[in-house]
């Protein structure tokens, strides 16, 4: 499991606890949190255990150093974490691009991918699918509205000739916690207002992807990938129960659609057991508590960052990993209240407006593109505020 001390890891060592006889855990990772990490891998007998930076990883290692935890350290540490022989599955929850390289190496040695990292497919979808296409693994999504999608999909099979009856994919989303309003009110909102998301607990940083509409567009991007579907066929809906996370529309005009209640903990676990399910401890949805269930098409115009991502997604090669980098530079600059919440789509739109596309990218160049993103991006933020 990669990025065990954050929301995805924790709760899905929640559901692994919930099937101690299924599961055996093999090896954790982290940024950096290592008093959190410590704990798990002593109290779940873990035997490896990476962590990303090297000043964390060697205190790690010094702390279990007598508990005979294998410390893996640095971003080779996650590379070879993700690539450990005892492993069957990796989950792949680290934030950021961190998660790109790892992903290539599970997938170089077979493993199956359970892929709740965004920011993956976003900077290098065409990678990672066409890794996994030519070595015969699985890449099950663990985001609620993709997870959704692979379920309608019954089996999550690729777009191809027995899937030439799929008209389009409906991916939803709440709206977050300023739907509904003008620009002119989004003008004085503050860090602590769009970390309030009315259906759903996340870390900081998706929170405020909720809030301006950027979480839509990168899942849009990231749909294009797992499923095989261009972008015109890829629809975004306002649904603000969060209930309904994902709909297939077949050509004879039949909608299926996955409804649950809004627990990271149902997509997680149907990554790690699929294609079986078993019961678990969660509240089943009571669809007559739901009452009703509403569907808005998004403001494009007021949350211009959902628009952004599906332009960047469209020009393909290296702009979506320039757009998600300039992103999170610009979103960590709202957060330490150095730019008002509308300028964070500018961050992001000029960034793209700077970059030359490669068009068919390797490692390197996507790496190098979101390096080159964030230096853009800083320099845009100095030079505004």
């Amino acid at each position: 499991m990669l990025g065990s001390t954050g929301s995805i890891g924790k709760q899905a060592l929640e559901v692994i606890g919930w099937f101690p006889d299924r599961f055996k855990l093999v090896g954790l990772a982290t940024n950096q949190n290592i008093e959190l990490l410590e704990e798990q891998v002593v109290a779940l007998s873990v035997p490896f255990a990476a962590v990303a930076d090297l000043a964390a990883a060697k205190e790690f290692g010094r702390r279990t150093r007598e508990s005979g935890v294998v410390c893996l350290p640095g971003s080779a540490g996650l590379k070879e974490l993700a690539s450990l022989p005892e492993a069957d599955i990796i989950l792949v929850a680290v934030s950021g691009i961190a998660g790109l390289a790892p992903t290539l190496e599970a997938i170089g040695g077979g493993k199956t991918v359970a892929l709740a990292n965004k920011e993956t497919l976003v900077a290098g979808g065409s990678l990672v699918m066409s890794a996994a296409l030519r070595r015969g693994v699985q890449v099950i999504p663990v985001d609620s509205e993709h997870s959704a999608i692979h379920q309608c999909l019954m089996r999550g099979e690729r777009r191809d000739a027995s899937h030439l009856s799929l008209s389009r994919l409906i991916i939803t989303g709440s709206g977050g916690p300023f739907y509904g309003m003008t620009r002119d009110q989004l003008q004085e909102v503050t860090p602590g207002q769009a970390l309030r998301h009315p259906t759903w607990q996340m870390g900081a940083k998706i929170t405020i992807d909720s809030s301006t509409l950027m979480n839509k567009g990168l899942e849009v991007i990231e749909a294009r990938w797992l499923f095989d579907v261009d972008y015109p066929d890829i629809e975004v809906l306002i649904h603000p129960q969060s209930i309904v996370h994902g709909l297939v529309v077949y050509q004879d005009g039949v909608v299926i659609a996955q409804l649950g209640r809004p627990d990271m903990r149902v997509p997680i676990q149907y990554a790690l057991m699929f294609p079986e399910r078993a019961a678990n401890r969660l509240e089943p949805l009571d669809l007559a508590g739901a009452a009703q269930l509403t569907f808005a098409k998004p403001d494009l115009e007021t949350f211009h960052c959902l628009a952004l991502a599906i332009e960047a997604g469209k020009a393909g090669g290296t702009m979506p990993a320039v757009l998600n980098a300039a992103n999170e530079v610009a979103v960590m600059a709202f957060l330490q209240g150095k730019i008002p919440f509308l300028s964070i789509v500018k961050v992001v739109e000029e960034a793209m407006s700077r970059h030359s596309v490669i068009p068919s990218p390797d490692l390197d160049e996507v790496l190098g593109a979101d390096g080159w993103a964030r230096q853009a991006a800083e320099h845009i933020l100095s030079s505004r505020w």
